[in-house]
């Protein structure tokens, strides 16, 4: 494009020191972390500001708060999440988050957000999968909503501090509403120098310049047909970032959670809180048996109920009874269902039953879950008072992501960090439930600050190349230039269905290897897509668009699916039934090298032995290799012993 038709294209700038990519959970915490450190900063938000994603997180946020009951402490949170995640957490991020998340969620309290009490009026606290003790800080099962009101408020009372002191309340802080990014710009040295992309109701086109840029952008739902991810999460950050160059790992890892709507179509995949069980809701088949203590694997027998009897006791006695089956991680219960149903023996509409109505009197449903009540009657005709829901696994969360420096949330590129849903890390190979709400606002806080950190460090601004600025509008006005093509919409459908189909909660070789081989097919076919009409608010342009960051994720997920031979957390592969010790210290990382996914091996970072000691060794041997506990048994190093945990001893 030549400098005429660059000037032609009639580019909005601005001037940043921080820009956020997102206004979910994450990026409102982010952006108000670098506002109050005094850069001036701009929320991007592709939707309208208010409609993030966080608002899906209904059952609340974990934090070890002890609050409900005083056993818990960020030790056993951190020791939850490494097994929920099946050891490929990073150990750092897991330690971090679980150390922090109470002051966090402390935080949100004393901006505003108005949790549920316990009778001593402390916040409530309610029980959920893979959690030792009662840990999710929740408002009924509207969390995410009041996290996100609550982080709003917070901005605007920022702004209304910039507009008595400055007389402006968009000094230093502003919101650009329905905007979206399509490619994040670096200088001559390869420092993130600013993002480009246009303002969706008029298409323009808009550059903000910054040297520093923070990935909010969520997950990767709309690349399949079943899921409870809005419009918005079309894996944009995750190709943003391989774009710019960063690394992406264990993008294999995509979390199917066990309950989704599955009747009637129209709203088949929509959420349906795992609080329902934390509540006391059982899974039953169409024989109308609780089928979930069939399926309890045996690194998580000693925790789990044996009996219907026992598990009920649980709920008044948590002390001295083991926990029901339905509270078992989400890909367990997500493979159980999907094995019932396999059976024969699932509810008329392809999923499984999931029943409150005989567990809880009529007017506690309506206290506990007024917004599960509500969706069900609403959309479905169902009154789950008095009837069991339908439910079925539906694509949630994708584990992978950027990889990122735990403590700055800093990417392997300069001035690009990342948190949240985005990044990769945190939650392993599987995600608890309510662990999302408080990584949001544990990393949250951390990028934002990393990225002032690194601000301070900069002895000059990054200068935006006018060639990658022009390339940047080029790749934009392509689908708009062509007068005949596919229609984007078309290839979105097959794309969700082949990945929905191939790469989906069960994987098979020959199953991925004939979806990279239909995503080839795809891409050719994302290059020709046509979308006529202009700039001014076109939904055929935007598809056309973000066809390209779907296609991306969709063959980052192929690729990992395919070279993980294992069975962990939110990756089943048939063909490789068992989790492997040997496939635990590995991570995949994927990079992008001209228009090819490139994938290499890279070892996991090591558990520091006091963290190590939190296990018992007999729990250790069935993650670990022979070599590796042989290693952890060996006797420190003298240079090395100061502040060591010392050897692993059983039981400790």
């Amino acid at each position: 494009m030549t400098d005429e038709a660059l000037q032609s294209a009639d580019i909005e700038r601005y001037s940043y020191d921080v820009v956020v990519i997102g206004a979910g959970g994450s990026g409102l915490r982010a952006a108000i972390e670098a506002r109050t450190r005094g850069k001036k900063t701009a929320i991007i938000s592709k939707s309208l500001f208010g409609k993030a994603h966080t608002v899906m997180a209904e059952g609340g946020a974990a934090a070890a708060m002890g609050n409900v009951n005083p056993n818990d402490n960020w030790q056993v949170h951190f020791r939850d999440t490494m097994r929920g995640g099946k050891f490929l957490n990073n150990p750092r991020m897991a330690e971090l988050h679980a150390k922090e998340a109470p002051d966090r969620v402390w935080e949100l309290e004393a901006w505003g957000a108005i949790f549920d009490r316990t009778k001593d009026g402390k916040i409530s606290q309610r029980n959920f999968g893979g959690h030792s003790y009662p840990r999710l800080a929740h408002v009924g099962d509207r969390t995410g909503l009041e996290m996100i009101r609550t982080l709003q408020q917070r901005v605007v009372a920022l702004q209304q501090e910039d507009a008595r002191s400055l007389g402006d309340p968009e000094a230093h802080l502003r919101v650009f509403a329905e905007t979206t990014i399509t490619r994040l710009v670096k200088d001559e040295t390869g420092r993130i120098a600013g993002a480009f992309g246009y303002i969706r109701d008029t298409g323009r086109f808009v550059l903000f310049e910054a040297p520093a840029v923070i990935l909010a952008t969520g997950g990767v739902g709309r690349t399949f047909k079943v899921t409870s991810n809005s419009w918005e999460y079309s894996g944009d950050g995750h190709a943003l970032a391989l774009l710019a160059g960063a690394a992406l790992m264990n993008m294999e890892f995509i979390q199917f959670h066990p309950t989704g709507m599955v009747w009637p179509p129209s709203v088949r995949g929509i959420l349906v809180t795992e609080s329902v069980r934390g509540d006391g809701g059982v899974l039953r088949n169409s024989d109308g048996k609780r089928f979930m203590f069939n399926y309890v694997p045996d690194v998580f027998r000693p925790q789990y109920a044996e009996t219907e009897e026992e598990a009920d006791r649980w709920y008044k006695d948590a002390d001295n009874n083991r926990r029901p089956p339905e509270l078992l991680p989400r890909d367990e219960v997500a493979r159980a269902i999907n094995a019932e149903i396999k059976a024969g023996r699932g509810s008329p509409h392809g999923g499984v039953f999931l029943d409150v109505s005989t567990r809880l009197p009529a007017e506690e449903i309506l206290r506990r879950l007024p917004s599960m009540h509500h969706q069900f009657k609403e959309l479905a005709d169902v009154d789950i008072t008095k009837e069991p829901m339908e439910i079925g696994p539906t694509c949630h969360y994708i584990m992978g992501g950027v990889e990122v420096d735990p403590d700055t949330a800093a990417s392997s590129v300069p001035g690009l960090f990342a948190a949240g849903e985005v990044s990769g890390g945190m939650h392993g190979s599987n995600r608890l439930g309510g662990n999302s709400l408080s990584d949001l606002l544990v990393f949250g806080q951390r990028a934002g600050a990393g990225a002032v950190d690194y601000l301070e460090s900069l002895d000059a601004q990054p200068a935006v190349p006018a060639r990658a600025l022009s390339a940047a509008v080029e790749e934009a006005l392509a689908p708009l230039s062509r007068s005949a093509g596919e229609n984007p919409y078309t290839v979105h459908a097959e794309l969700q269905q082949t990945m929905n189909d191939l790469v989906g909660l069960i994987r098979r070789e020959h199953e991925v290897k004939q979806a990279l081989e239909e995503l080839e097919k795809f891409k050719e076919r994302a290059a020709t897509v046509s979308a006529p009409g202009g700039r001014v608010y076109n939904p055929g342009w935007h598809y056309a668009l973000d066809l390209r960051n779907m296609l991306l994720v969709a063959e980052c997920v192929a690729m990992a699916a395919l070279e993980r031979q294992e069975s962990r957390g939110g990756h089943t592969r048939e063909d490789y039934p068992i989790a492997s010790p040997e496939w635990r210290k590995i991570n995949l990382i994927l990079t992008l090298s001209g228009d090819r996914v490139s994938m290499i091996r890279q070892p996991m970072p090591t558990i520091r032995p006091d963290l190590l000691a939190l296990f018992e060794k007999s729990e250790l041997k069935k993650y670990m290799t022979d070599e590796e506990l042989t290693e952890l048994q060996a006797p420190p190093k003298p240079e090395s012993a100061a502040g060591s945990a010392g050897p692993l001893e059983e039981g400790h």
